[in-house]
């Protein structure tokens, strides 16, 4: 309803003299517009310029007031538009038929003027009221869309700077944080229907997979810089030091949740992925020498996804393997060291894979900046 100007009565009768009447009684306190029948009433009421009230009359040749009514409530542009029916039908079964199609209120003819004058009013406020009511939703809804957004972009910030911290300590590069994001959609998005996997993965748990995967190697940054940036094989003594990184990077994702004193959903995911990416599927990996199903869907994800990028990937100190070694690598561990039903959805999107790993390729001036960054870091 604008208010900057009279409210719009429609008024709806196919008799001149009752027009006349409803018009004369009605145009000291409103705009009026006339119909002299039921099409001509929807041509009006359906316009750019529509009436804010509908005083319609129920018995008329071709459409009906009934007709009418149902027409602009089943038409989400007009249902809002309060229809008081103005008839000479004086039975309950006509009031009570016009009110379960949708109409405001039943005034019968002959009318009493004041009776007219103080139902109408009582309508427009009604609908004030909740048009009122209406826009004020209209504007929470965006302002919670909009704070939504805001959080979730929080929480992306928050999530790569703190995996950008660990990528400082590391020898990967920050594409291998993207490649692994990526990956793990894939492999999610091709699982999703498999029986297996069809309870657990539905688009917001991907979602949730894809703005947690950054994280898995967050424990990275509480490994000393001999051990973590060591370019040769590990002693028996520093792999396990460096196999505490997956419960470094759990404990300080739970310190983080635990200050905030809330859980929040995608951090369970974070959780999962940086404690258990290092298990296996025999029971082989670490740090809990989980086995089979024991081993979070998550973390049996990026376990694919990580080694396929580890493979992959060049470093300051070594050449990256092409793509089909990787991925026969990746086949060879199916069912010791990977879920094999995550290995055959990884064999049906390994070309989207290659491409992944293309599109967020290591170029030479990012490994001679990664290379210089460690030598600054480790002098």
């Amino acid at each position: 309803m604008d208010f900057t100007q009279k409210p719009t009565i429609l008024v709806v009768d196919d008799t001149p003299d009752n027009l006349s009447l409803m018009s004369g009684l009605l145009k000291d306190t409103y705009r009026v517009k006339l119909a002299i029948n039921g099409e001509k009433a929807l041509q009006i009421a359906q316009s750019d310029n529509k009436p804010d009230l509908i005083l319609l009359d129920i018995m008329m040749p071709g459409l009906s007031g009934y007709d009418v009514c149902k027409i602009l409530k089943d038409d989400r542009t007009t249902r809002d538009i309060p229809i008081i029916f103005l008839t000479a039908m004086t039975a309950t079964e006509d009031e009570k038929k016009g009110l379960e199609l949708g109409a405001a209120d039943f005034i019968t003819k002959p009318v009493n003027p004041p009776i007219v004058l103080a139902r109408v009013a009582t309508q427009l406020q009604n609908k004030a009221a909740a048009d009122f009511l209406k826009d004020q939703n209209a504007y929470l809804e965006m302002e919670v869309a909009k704070r939504t957004r805001e959080l979730a972009a929080i929480q992306d910030v928050t999530i790569l700077a703190m995996a950008s911290l660990a990528e400082t300590r590391d020898n990967d590069t920050g594409n291998h944080i993207r490649r692994t994001q990526y990956y793990m959609r894939l492999l999610a998005n091709a699982l999703k229907d498999h029986p297996r996997f069809k309870p657990f993965l539905d688009d917001h748990t991907i979602d949730m997979l894809f703005k947690s995967a950054p994280l898995h190697d967050i424990g990275k940054v509480g490994i000393p810089d001999r051990i973590l940036l060591k370019p040769g094989r590990f002693e028996p003594h520093e792999m396990d030091i460096m196999k505490t990184h997956c419960k470094l990077g759990r404990d300080s994702i739970q310190h983080a949740e635990d200050q905030l004193g809330l859980e929040v959903e995608f951090l369970k995911y974070a959780k999962e992925i940086a404690y258990g990416h290092q298990e296996k599927w025999d029971g082989s990996g670490y740090p809990e020498a989980l086995a089979g199903d024991n081993i979070p869907t998550s973390a049996r994800l990026m376990a694919v996804a990580d080694v396929y990028d580890a493979l992959i990937s060049r470093r300051v100190y070594k050449e990256g393997m092409p793509h089909d070694k990787a991925v026969r690598i990746i086949i060879e561990g199916r069912g010791s060291h990977f879920d094999p039903d995550i290995v055959d959805a990884f064999m049906s999107v390994a070309d989207e894979f290659q491409d992944v790993a293309k599109r967020f390729a290591d170029t030479d001036q990012d490994l001679q900046d990664k290379a210089q960054h460690l030598k600054t870091f480790t002098n």
